[in-house]
């Protein structure tokens, strides 16, 4: 198929899609038609079409994505259901003093959202159980609500097992624990910060009693092995299987599943992950049809009127992922549509990929913690309603703090690399496509396969 090239009208089928979720089309829907539009834009032979778009839904990256998304689904379903989930929320509320309660809430969120890899799990695990302690406090609920999300985001960001560090990460061919030291550092500042505010502004008046917290210590231990593992630079996918393994024995051991259920309970995470499954092929390769009909070329063309230099390229990419977050209200999907442009625009300004996987989960996950449409906190708002409390998400963003601290000191990070140290010892060889330190690993391995 000839390749045309700075065609903007090969993008349409992006803002279709896009035009089809906001009116209420369930997102693989819109995806599905936006695909069929972009075969009727497509220029050659049909087959040459779906050639083109098998191979960009088979891309290696894509297909690796897709593994790590099963594995990830299902150790989080199978932890759940030996009640992994529910102790790591008892033990955190066990251990914080009643006068630092939100702040202690902010801090169960910010661990259990890195664990489980998930700010909706999160939200939906520890908003019940803290409306209902918080009630009996007379504390701030909107307070409360805003460190609930805000705590469930900073795991979303840095997680090993959420899809947004598995998306930014292998969409732009790097290692997740080289994206997780550069979000942790900027992360960092934002979240103490956070927890600072929430210790001295929503200090209760009075001591509460929460009563008995029961929970098994032995129930976490899956999630600090997959912590560890991760922390440690294991491959992903074995720390993905290990953890899935570990929850199985701990499961099995405690008598909290059965060996059917840890099945079924793999098999429901698989299923879960379903949606981001599916985005990930139907988007891989309609975005390969039109790159390959001069799409992206155009939209980077536009993009390059407003990046002058490595730091206006950096804000472009920001404010690229943070367009589409806010019009799919769905960072992984945002961030899957922005990695071959992202990818491009590190290339032609000289962004280390690192940093370039880094922009696109810190800024999805900035809009994503603050759009009242989002779902984080339309799933907090709606968990609180069940407590009989009128709170809508434009009530809850005032309170927002921590997304909005990360964007801040992100912005910050632009102009002050303080977070890129790593990179800067282990600089990006754009030859081999990967660190100074691999290439002699990826010389011995072209070199095995005849390259």
């Amino acid at each position: 198929m000839e390749t045309k090239k700075a065609n903007g009208w090969t993008l349409i089928p992006f803002i279709v899609m896009m035009a089809l979720f906001l009116c209420g089309f369930p997102m693989v829907t819109a995806c599905l038609c936006a695909v069929a539009l972009t075969f009727a834009f497509a220029k050659g032979k049909m087959s040459e079409r779906f050639s083109v778009f098998a191979k960009g839904a088979g891309d290696e990256g894509v297909l690796i994505m897709l593994m790590i998304f099963s594995l990830s689904g299902a150790f989080s379903s199978v932890a759940k259901a030996m009640g992994g989930r529910d102790a790591v929320v008892n033990l955190g509320l066990s251990l914080v003093p009643t006068q630092f309660l939100l702040g202690g809430v902010f801090i169960i969120a910010m661990l259990m959202s890195t664990a489980c890899g998930t700010s909706m799990g999160t939200i939906a695990a520890i908003t019940p159980i803290a409306v209902g302690v918080a009630e009996k406090a007379n504390l701030n609920m909107v307070m409360l609500l805003g460190a609930v999300v805000g705590g469930a985001m900073f795991g979303d960001n840095l997680s090993f097992i959420s899809d947004t560090t598995i998306a930014a990460a292998r969409g732009q061919n790097v290692e997740m624990k080289d994206k997780f030291r550069l979000n942790f550092l900027i992360a960092l500042p934002a979240a103490l910060i956070t927890l600072v505010l929430l210790c001295i502004l929503g200090r209760p008046d009075t001591a509460l009693d929460m009563g008995e917290l029961s929970y098994s210590l032995i129930k976490v231990i899956p999630y600090v092995v997959v912590l560890a593992l991760a922390l440690i630079g294991m491959d992903v996918m074995l720390v993905m299987a290990l953890g899935i393994a570990s929850a199985a024995l701990v499961g099995v051991a405690t008598g909290s599943i059965t060996i059917i259920e840890f099945a079924e309970a793999v098999w429901a995470g698989v299923i879960d992950m379903d949606q981001s499954f599916y985005l990930a092929l139907l988007i891989g390769g309609m975005t390969a049809i039109i790159k390959e009909q001069g799409g992206l070329e155009w939209l980077v063309q536009k993009l390059q009127k407003v990046m002058k230099s490595n730091k206006s390229a950096q804000f472009g990419i920001a404010g690229l992922v943070g367009v589409l977050d806010a019009a799919t209200t769905n960072n992984t999907v945002a961030i899957i549509i922005a990695n071959p442009i992202a990818k491009d625009v590190s290339r032609d300004y000289n962004i280390d990929p690192r940093r370039t996987a880094s922009l696109l989960d810190l800024w999805s996950c900035v809009v994503q913690g603050i759009l009242p449409h989002g779902g984080q906190t339309l799933l907090a708002c709606t968990l609180a309603a069940t407590y009989g409390l009128s709170i809508t998400p434009v009530d809850i963003i005032p309170y927002l703090w921590y997304p909005m601290l990360l964007g801040v000191f992100a912005v910050i990070s632009v102009f002050v690399p303080f977070a890129d140290s790593a990179c800067r010892k282990d600089p990006w060889n754009w030859e081999y496509d990967c660190p100074e330190s691999k290439v002699a690993e990826k010389k011995a391995n072209m070199a095995a396969a005849g390259q």
